[in-house]
């Protein structure tokens, strides 16, 4: 479905901005004698808007009032930019076009084309600085903003050279197809751009957990007794009360140098792997109170699986049900509720701590 979206969302804007442009040079009359300077900065900002706007709506699907604050800058930028190196584009065109550069018309289309897929690949990696809470990872921003920027310059190429192809086969076709030849070029280019930034714009990560209820107890440090007297041999570490994470192994989407879990943040997960839960320092999901070793999430490339210490299966709960057997792996799926609970309250207790496990995309804004 996020691809059908991306690619109507490209065709869709390519086709408006060039109805637009159409406008200005047809009904007002404007810049007849250099239609490039009108036409390509309309597509160039009709693409760019429509992809911002798309990319937003689609992460917040149920929610367009969220949707619509958050547009406000990005639909500014996109339409700044898409106007500057629109015009950039139309200028370099017009100048390539003077006849004593003796310069092919193909070549010249192929340039202008590549400046607007470059101007929408811009638009698309910097607006979403603004369009989520992940781009505050320095990394993770600038991955995404290259790979738009590359993604977006090789579709417009692509649809550039598919273009001069088609071209050369619709002075062949009837006289009705011919005069449909720039719409038709253009929703190639919308096309190529959508599909492209429905592959680009996934998440770098595809699992999560979002910590929930049971995440808001605070304290000072402890020392846990019964670590000390399992493991004499292991030098105890001065362990806090609260939740926390190993941030060599994971890190939260909105903070990747916070430890501490607090309801509402969400852990991303290795693409691959094994995590480790419970009271153990060495743990890699720390929560005091529970066994030393509770359970383990087991990641694979499709699936994750949480795998229950035999000892200590009847603490945990999946969307609200304790495990009535000692599983060795449950399949989860996205949008399960794993429940931890303490180490002193097999059958009944008001503590807890809750997970919500998503293996899709996850927008930590919405």
């Amino acid at each position: 479905m996020r691809i059908y979206l991306y690619i109507l969302a490209g065709i869709t804007s390519a086709l408006i901005g060039w109805n637009i442009g159409q406008v200005f040079l047809s009904d007002l009359g404007l810049l007849k004698r250099f239609p490039e300077m009108v036409l390509f900065p309309c597509i160039a900002i009709s693409i760019a808007v429509g992809m911002v706007i798309n990319e937003i709506f689609i992460s917040n699907p149920t929610r367009p009032k969220l949707c619509l604050r958050k547009a406000i800058i990005p639909f500014f930028i996109a339409l700044g930019l898409g106007a500057v190196l629109g015009l950039v584009s139309g200028g370099i065109s017009q100048i390539l076009f003077i006849p004593q550069l003796k310069i092919p018309a193909p070549i010249i289309r192929v340039v202008g084309w590549l400046i607007i897929g470059i101007s929408v690949g811009l638009t698309e990696g910097l607006t979403w600085r603004w369009e989520t809470v992940e781009a505050g990872d320095p990394k993770r921003f600038w991955r995404r903003f290259t790979v738009s920027l590359i993604g977006a310059s090789f579709a417009s190429l692509v649809a550039a050279i598919l273009f001069e192809f088609l071209r050369t086969k619709l002075t062949e076709m009837p006289p009705f197809l011919q005069a449909a030849e720039d719409p038709l070029g253009f929703a190639i280019l919308g096309l190529l751009l959508g599909l492209t930034f429905s592959l680009t714009n996934s998440p770098s990560y595809l699992v999560a957990l979002r910590a929930g209820a049971g995440f808001e107890y605070t304290g000072d440090t402890f020392f846990d007794e019964e670590e000390a007297n399992s493991q004499p041999q292991k030098t105890i570490k001065l362990l806090p009360s609260y939740p926390v994470i190993q941030t060599n192994i994971l890190s939260f989407v909105s903070d990747s140098e916070q430890e501490k879990i607090e309801e509402g943040l969400s852990i991303r997960l290795p693409a691959k792997g094994k995590i480790t839960i419970g009271s153990d320092p060495d743990s890699h999901v720390f929560i005091p109170d529970i066994p030393l070793h509770i359970a383990d999430l087991e990641i694979q490339k499709r699936e994750t699986f949480l795998i229950p210490n035999p000892r200590f299966f009847r603490l945990i709960a999946l969307n609200g049900n304790r495990l009535g057997g000692s599983q060795k792996k449950i399949t989860l799926k996205h949008n399960n509720l794993i429940t931890f609970y303490p180490k002193d309250a097999e059958f009944t207790t008001n503590k807890i701590y809750r997970f919500v496990y998503y293996n899709r995309f996850f927008d930590p804004q919405g």
